[in-house]
């Protein structure tokens, strides 16, 4: 197994974080949708911690899945793979990535606008209370999800679809 990327597979590097990437997603979302319908109390703000110290984790893991993307390019798609497919899957990558930094970014805002402070990048942050901007980045954030939610079904999608219709095990890169 290789470090770094290949022409043609993915290193370990890339795979630990893509896979802890979706590790983390895969609690992150059913919590933050549960989040949503508990009432105030204890229960609420030791879930809403985890769900901050999760998504917190998942803006930072992003930013260093980006920064080896750069140092460390990931493989070419096949070059008998439609120009379609393979437009669709760079631009299915790039939104996944929109989506994640728009929901951690919009959901810091939410609680900063909040009056709550954060520990960003070993700095604590508080700002300004402001809860008009804090409610339009809880949309945002609660629309990035949805956003995220249907990426990540096309995602897993577009595997299934090659391995079952075209005979090709995508899935192999990565694992």
């Amino acid at each position: 197994m290789h470090v770094k990327n290949t022409l043609t597979e993915y290193g370990i590097i890339s795979k630990l974080l893509h896979w802890l990437s979706a590790t983390l997603l895969i609690f992150q979302i059913p919590l933050g949708f549960y989040l949503v319908d508990l009432d105030f109390g204890a229960v609420r703000l030791n879930v809403e911690n985890i769900h901050t110290i999760i998504g917190l984790s998942i803006f930072y893991l992003v930013i260093i899945r980006l920064l080896n993307n750069i140092f460390n390019p990931p493989p070419k798609l096949d070059p008998s793979i439609f120009s379609g497919q393979k437009f669709i899957a760079k631009l299915n990558h790039i939104l996944l990535y929109v989506a994640i930094l728009s929901i951690t970014i919009s959901g810091i805002l939410k609680k900063l606008f909040n009056g709550e402070s954060l520990v960003i990048f070993f700095k604590e942050i508080k700002i300004q209370d402001n809860f008009e901007l804090a409610d339009q980045f809880y949309n945002i954030h609660i629309y990035s999800n949805y956003t995220i939610v249907v990426l990540i079904a096309l995602h897993i999608s577009a595997v299934i679809i090659h391995k079952l219709f075209f005979d090709e095990n995508l899935l192999r890169k990565i694992l």
